[in-house]
């Protein structure tokens, strides 16, 4: 039996996700809490797998909520946002710390708990229910040199200060967490490109971008179709793939790639392969299924350096370990790849390396 915290002053809403999350029998609503001042002693009290924070809260108590509970108790948190309420910003906030997941809770369609909607959110619950947690593990100072962990097929070590052209970056359930941590280590005039694709519920992706940007020194933007290879972070769009163009420029395509994800990592990947080759760089974090692994694959096939996250610091070991199966060149924890990043000199493409 799954046992659920939710908290969230609205009775009725209560009610009625109550209802939706025990509609199986296998999900346990073990407890309520009202008030985000008292969900510490609620998760200490109640014990819970899963805590779900409604969207009846104020903005800055869901996050300082969130915060309390991964910094006193730590456990998988899902945030429910009203699109009539919240801007999409606010979710991001909660998602860098440390909540795993957040959707609109008006897809959920409460009042119909054994349709499709409540179907798939009962199978999210059970996922995050098992997902590993820790108190902000990626906001530990970065050390100055990391401890790499070679594995999978043909792996190598990667070299601390080897040249690189660019960086793409992949993450799903989990991610936004540690791609906080990661960009907050980097300056300013972090001098290699970084191009991201997060995994988020849709109508996320703009608002994570314009809280990242607001928040960590590097200066972070959505991707846009045509635009250079500039410094800073650009984050793929929902509903695109984001491709490195021969060209040193960005591409956007809406047409099917490969597997389910839209933007896909695989495809920035394989194109970083294409067009940076040795000095190129692919980093796949936490996350559930596989999209990367076999665009890392192919960037260390053509002497770049693929990384994959450490099971130990993932919420969810699913994209790291089918990378690692592929075969990657180290397995680092957060802060080695931090580290990692800020040994990088950057390599402009098109000149000899």
């Amino acid at each position: 039996m799954l046992r659920v915290l939710i908290c969230d002053g609205f009775r009725p809403e209560v009610a009625a996700l109550t209802q939706m999350l025990e509609h199986d029998g296998d999900i346990a609503v073990a407890g309520h809490c009202p008030e985000a001042a008292r969900v510490t002693g609620a998760v200490s009290r109640v014990a819970p797998d899963l805590v779900v924070i409604g969207p009846d809260l104020p903005d800055e108590d869901r996050r300082a909520a969130v915060e309390e509970i991964m910094a006193t108790a730590p456990r998988p948190v899902l945030v429910l946002l009203s699109r009539r309420q919240e801007p999409p910003e606010a979710a991001a906030a909660c998602l860098a710390a440390g909540a795993l997941e957040a959707s609109w809770q008006e897809e959920l369609h409460l009042l119909d708990p054994a349709g499709d909607a409540g179907r798939a959110f009962r199978a999210r619950v059970r996922l995050l229910g098992r997902a590993r947690v820790a108190g902000q593990p990626a906001r530990r100072r970065a050390p100055a040199g990391g401890q790499e962990r070679p594995a999978g097929p043909g792996a190598v070590r990667p070299q601390w200060r080897r040249r690189a052209a660019v960086v793409g970056i992949c993450a799903s359930t989990g991610g936004p967490t540690i791609l906080s941590a990661l960009l907050a280590a980097l300056p300013a005039d972090y001098p290699v490109p970084i191009l991201i694709v997060q995994h988020i519920a849709r109508g996320f992706t703009e608002g994570l971008a314009h809280w990242l940007d607001m928040t960590v020194p590097l200066p972070v933007r959505l991707a846009a179709d045509g635009a250079g290879l500039g410094t800073g972070a650009s984050v793929a769009p929902e509903g695109a793939h984001l491709r490195l163009a021969r060209t040193s420029r960005l591409a956007l395509d809406g047409s099917a790639g490969p597997g389910p994800y839209q933007p896909s990592a695989d495809v920035l990947f394989t194109s970083i392969a294409a067009v940076a080759r040795r000095d190129g760089v692919a980093i796949v974090l936490t996350g559930m299924g596989e999209d990367g692994a076999a665009g890392a694959a192919a960037v260390r096939e053509a002497g770049g350096t693929a990384i994959a996250q450490d099971e130990r610091s993932s919420a969810i070991f699913g994209m790291p370990k089918a990378a690692i199966s592929r075969g990657v060149s180290s397995v680092l924890s957060p802060p080695e790849i931090a580290a990692f990043l800020l040994s990088l000199e950057h390599q402009p493409l098109g000149r000899a390396s």
